[in-house]
């Protein structure tokens, strides 16, 4: 099984609309390269994958918000997301 794989692209080319479907994946060089466009596209849902390294390791893409914790008004979906997707990973990895 092959994996098709184009660049490398700008980020306003990857992350335009048009092309939101047309990949699975985006694997950004920078941080900010990708944190602003992806936050622009889903503020709340957003995760980080580092590639490259012996273990899986996903996070949320959001900061601490310590203003909110306690409060019951943090939205969960990053976290979520990013745990979902950590055992997706390590499941495929199980099967290589």
């Amino acid at each position: 099984m092959g994996m098709k794989i184009e660049g490398p692209l700008p980020a306003d080319t990857l992350f335009y609309k048009k092309n939101l479907n047309k990949f699975d994946a985006r694997i950004c060089m920078y941080h900010d390269q990708a944190l602003i466009p992806l936050k622009t596209i889903d503020f709340y849902g957003g995760i980080n994958f580092t590639a490259g390294l012996s273990f899986v390791r996903t996070s949320p893409d959001h900061g601490t918000a310590f203003n909110l914790a306690g409060k019951n008004r943090a939205n969960p979906k990053s976290l979520v997301n990013a745990i979902k997707q950590a055992f997706i990973i390590s499941e495929n990895r199980k099967n290589k």
